[in-house]
Parts: structure tokens; C-alpha cells; sequence
């Protein structure tokens, strides 16, 4: 596919998952501008042929689909309903996909305030780290009308290997606060696996060869465990965004009158992660939770 006037995109947020996805775009042959808080995480998307706009209205003001992946749920609102955000600047007809993880009543009320305005909206957040956005694999779990989704497939398609229309505005939202919950269980035993591998005098890397292959086998495990081992607690997605999205599936479940201990106890430990100075490391530093002086030596 070559650029052209039809698949101009205007992306918002190149962090650790939105620059790959940034990438992938421009490799698909779609014509990008984009926009960041902090330029200079844009440079390889700037060199890879991406135009820079010095803000939000001018990325989207000439673009047929925006794609935006930010921080929290504040960043969302600001970047769609501020002034001189989407909804106010994007032409009637556009097509815009917030792919970050957020709050499915806002995924709805900026559905509703861009369908009056004439721009279609899609909640389209992501699972599979930084490695899913590297390699285009992610899992897109999508909310919003049939035809919208239909017109972003092929942007979707460059970004991600499962993608599923959930239903309609903040469905997407809600499935992926499923996929959270159930991420944030697993990790607890995945770290007190390793920790339990360890303290027992074993080795952590020949112990995931049999219980990798077994019926204790999961993504986290595959990828998560090894950084851990190693030492690595660099972002694949960083903690306080993980512990945002729990505290937003905790608002949602109570909002249902679900109690989910499992998720309540995640929450608490990876409180005592960000007390470490775990905010911007990985998920893996749960690990710091139980090993305090871990977080020490890192």
C-alpha cells in the first residue's frame, strides 16, 4: 500500500507501545503525523519518514484516521475533549481509535461527543507489551459500530495479529479490564514462583523448561519471568500504568457489586512496587514486593 490522502493517520503518544505501533504504521505505507508530550520520543518515527505537529489540532486537522495511545485516563480526556483536541479539530468523518487503556464510561461519552459532531469514535485498547507492538502481534480489543471498525481494519491489521470488535462503545474498554484481571492474578504467581524457585535452592531457568511447557504455562511466564531472573525491570509496560488499570477494573467491579480479592491484592502490591521506585519499571518488578532488597541492589 502506498501514502495516500485516504490513510493519512495522525497517531498521539509514541511511549513504549505507541512508537512500535507508530513504526508499523509507516511499514504498512500509510502517510503519518504525529504528536507526543515529549518530542524526542518520536525521533525514530520522525526518521522512519513521520511528519511532526507541535500539537493535537494540527496532527488531526487534515488527517482521515487518528490513533491515539497515552498515559491515563486525564490524558484521554484532555487529548479528545480539551480545547483544540479531536473532537474540536478532526474533520466530519474521521475515524479515531483510542488504544490506550481507560475508563469505559469516557470510551462512551467521547463516542457520543464526537457521533454529534460526525467523527467515529473506536475504544480499541491493546494487550501483548512491548514485544506484541515490536513485532505487530498485539490482541486489539475493540468497541463501537461495525462500519467504523470495518474502515480501521486495515490499520488495525498493521498493528496487530487478534483483533475483535467486543461490541459496542466501551466494550473494548471492558474486555480488556477482563484481560487485565487476569494478567494481574498470574503475575502474583509467576513472582512467587521464582521466588519460591529460588529459595528452595533451584535454578529459576531450568525450572521454567518444565513448568513453562505445563499446564502452569502463560504469556507472563514465557516473557516476564526470564526479565525477572535476569534482572531486567525495564518497561514492557510500566507499573503505574498496570496499577491505573487495575484501580480501574477494582471502580468498574464495585460499580457491579463484584468483589475480586484477587485483584484487590494486586493492588496492593503493586503499591508497594511504586514505594520502591518501581512507578516507570516493568510489571516484572512485582518481584520487588517480595525481594525489597532487590529493588535495592536495582
Amino acid at each position: 500500500m502506498s501514502p495516500d490522502k485516504e490513510m493519512n493517520v495522525a497517531f498521539i503518544g509514541t511511549g513504549v507501545m505507541g512508537r512500535s505501533m507508530a513504526l508499523n504504521l509507516l511499514r504498512a505505507g500509510n502517510a503519518l503525523t504525529v504528536h507526543t508530550r515529549t518530542p524526542q520520543r518520536a525521533a525514530d518515527v520522525l526518521e522512519a519518514g513521520a511528519v511532526w505537529a507541535d500539537s493535537v489540532g494540527e496532527a488531526v486537522a487534515g488527517a482521515r484516521f487518528v490513533v491515539t495511545i497515552v498515559g491515563f485516563p486525564q490524558d484521554v480526556r484532555q487529548v479528545y475533549l480539551g480545547r483544540g483536541g479531536i473532537i474540536q479539530s478532526a474533520l466530519p468523518g474521521t475515524v479515531a481509535m483510542d488504544m490506550t487503556t481507560s475508563e469505559p464510561a469516557l470510551a462512551r461519552q467521547i463516542y457520543s461527543e464526537g457521533l454529534a459532531r460526525g467523527i467515529e469514535v473506536l475504544d480499541a485498547p491493546v494487550s501483548g507489551g512491548d514485544v506484541g507492538a515490536r513485532d505487530g502481534t498485539l490482541s486489539i480489543m475493540v468497541g463501537g459500530d461495525r462500519e467504523t471498525f470495518d474502515k480501521a481494519l486495515p490499520l488495525l491489521e498493521a498493528m496487530g495479529r487478534t483483533i475483535v470488535l467486543q461490541g459496542g462503545a466501551g466494550s473494548g474498554q471492558h474486555t480488556k479490564m477482563c484481560n487485565q484481571i487476569a494478567i494481574a492474578s498470574n503475575m502474583i504467581g509467576v513472582m512467587e514462583s521464582l521466588l519460591y524457585a529460588r529459595r528452595s535452592g533451584l535454578d529459576p531457568e531450568v525450572v521454567l523448561q518444565s513448568i513453562g511447557a505445563g499446564a502452569a504455562g502463560s504469556w507472563s511466564l514465557s516473557n516476564l519471568y526470564p526479565r525477572a531472573v535476569a534482572g531486567d525491570y525495564e518497561p514492557g509496560f510500566y507499573v503505574e500504568h498496570f496499577l491505573k488499570d487495575i484501580r480501574i477494573a477494582l471502580d468498574e467491579a464495585k460499580a457491579m457489586g463484584l468483589d475480586l480479592p484477587g485483584l484487590a491484592l494486586a493492588e496492593s502490591l503493586y503499591e508497594r512496587v511504586i514505594e520502591l521506585g518501581g512507578a516507570k519499571k516493568g510489571t516484572q518488578a512485582l518481584y520487588w514486593a517480595y525481594d525489597p532488597e532487590e529493588a535495592r541492589r536495582c
